[in-house]
């Protein structure tokens, strides 16, 4: 990975568990317990059943699936400029029940990124942010 910083996302009180648990290093994902639907990106309010009062967190395994990958050669950011070409990807990753997934946008890294394809398998490794925090990115499974 690069050596440059790089944009660090900015907490919210809605987003707070998960990044609290990503100092830990343990990936939560938010559900409604009403309906039991697992939710991505956090939300205040289920989209499924409208609940509000029913939300939680579930911490997921991290294995994914590649879904869509694209390899960016220029950066969409000048922080990213030491780390082109790098794969920015579209991860199906299990929700924390073993049967659920959602999809989330990451970077799959410590490999080509030209090589990653759809359908790769992917597992979660982490990314030391500058608070302590750690970014969930994704590794090939080996």
């Amino acid at each position: 990975m690069g050596s440059t910083a790089r944009f660090e996302p900015r907490p919210t009180e809605l987003t707070d568990p998960f990044w609290d648990a990503t100092r830990q290093q343990k990936y939560l994902v938010q559900w409604c317990t009403a309906c039991d639907a697992a939710i991505f990106y956090p939300r205040e309010v289920c989209p499924a059943c409208l609940s509000a009062e029913s939300l939680t967190w579930r911490e997921s395994s991290g294995r994914g699936v590649v879904h869509a990958v694209s390899v960016q050669h220029r950066p969409g950011n000048p922080m990213m400029a030491d780390r082109v070409p790098y794969a920015v990807a579209l991860v199906e990753i299990d929700a924390g029940d073993g049967r659920s997934t959602v999809r989330v946008m990451s970077n799959v890294v410590n490999c080509d990124p030209e090589s990653v394809r759809v359908g790769d398998g992917l597992t979660l490794v982490w990314e030391p942010l500058s608070d302590g925090r750690n970014l969930p990115v994704f590794e090939p499974t080996r």
